[in-house]
């Protein structure tokens, strides 16, 4: 039987409606080639009427909850076969400090950092000490760049600092130059795209105001550095065990230096988003991206018809 393919939309974080806009964008392109269903999630549970007999999900779902493994695990638990990364490695690429770990173990470099909990801050003078004063400071688990900030004196650390009241944390090195974003899909990389926001920093602003930022697909980088950003997207990608697709974001110093971010298992899916400015790059439109994305969970879908059979 053809599956119906459910797309997860909305959720419980801070970037609800980012993904009630991903997921109305994915259902319409989906609907092109599937039959197709826009669920509104609005709680953490598994949406009502979703069938593991009759429904794949295609989920839009980003930050807590929707990207950690959260819904992940849920849709284990049910049978439902859904594409993207599993459970382990969303819960992994969710938290910054665990990815950076597990991509500078297999030689991707990552910026230097502090991690700490909320309840655990770290003296002032010893983070300046090790990471200089300019810095950037953000919530371990969080995406969209929500509760991002920039310090440049040991002043305004210490005001973030004792701004500072749950949750984990991260402090890193400010490295100053070009933003890039390479979408993987499959485990091959596909073009990179510079990120210029007009503000000189990409916050949650400068992401969804139009006219904030400008993008350039593909970047202009030269074929060699090209390759090598591709390579290490690769690597990070299989280093944390993802699956299917993801969005991987790199910093490039003014010396040409390029430095891992973080890895977005469910990045933005509207048609300007930046996953599919990357696909554009290798001639995959909209339409043809959310198609090739959720294929290998139709494939899991059918490989599993025997034992819903059985």
């Amino acid at each position: 039987m053809t599956p119906v393919i459910a797309v997860l939309a909305g959720g419980i974080s801070a970037e609800r409606d980012v993904s009630l806009g991903s997921g109305r964008a994915a259902a319409i392109a989906l609907a092109r080639s599937f039959p197709t269903r826009l669920f509104e999630v609005n709680a953490e549970a598994v949406p009502a009427g979703l069938d593991p007999t009759r429904h794949v999900v295609f989920s839009t779902l980003h930050g807590t909850f929707g990207e950690d493994g959260g819904m992940q695990g849920l849709l284990d638990a049910a049978g439902v076969h859904y594409a993207g990364c599993d459970a382990t490695s969303s819960r992994l690429t969710m938290d910054k400090t665990r990815t950076k770990a597990a991509v500078a173990a297999r030689g991707v470099p990552v910026v230097p950092g502090w991690a700490f909990a909320a309840a655990q801050k770290p003296d002032v003078a010893a983070v300046i000490a090790k990471l200089g004063e300019n810095l950037v400071v953000k919530p371990n688990a969080e995406g969209s760049s929500v509760g991002l900030a920039l310090t440049a004196t040991r002043e305004e650390l210490a005001a973030k600092l004792a701004a500072v009241s749950t949750g984990d944390w991260l402090i890193e090195r400010r490295i100053v130059g070009r933003e890039l974003s390479v979408g993987v899909l499959g485990g091959k990389a596909m073009g990179i795209v510079e990120i210029r926001p007009k503000s000189g920093v990409y916050d949650f602003t400068s992401k969804y105001t139009k006219g904030m930022t400008e993008y350039f697909a593909p970047a202009p980088l030269d074929a060699a550095l090209t390759a090598t950003v591709q390579r290490a997207a690769e690597t990070a990608f299989a280093a944390c065990g993802c699956r299917d697709y993801a969005r991987i974001d790199f910093m490039l110093s003014l010396k040409n230096e390029y430095y891992l971010l973080e890895i977005n298992t469910l990045p933005g899916m509207k048609e300007t988003s930046l996953l599919p400015m990357s696909a554009r790059c290798v001639g995959l439109d909209f339409t043809g991206l959310v198609r090739e994305m959720v294929s290998p969970a139709l494939a899991r879908f059918q490989a599993a018809a025997p034992a819903r059979l059985s």
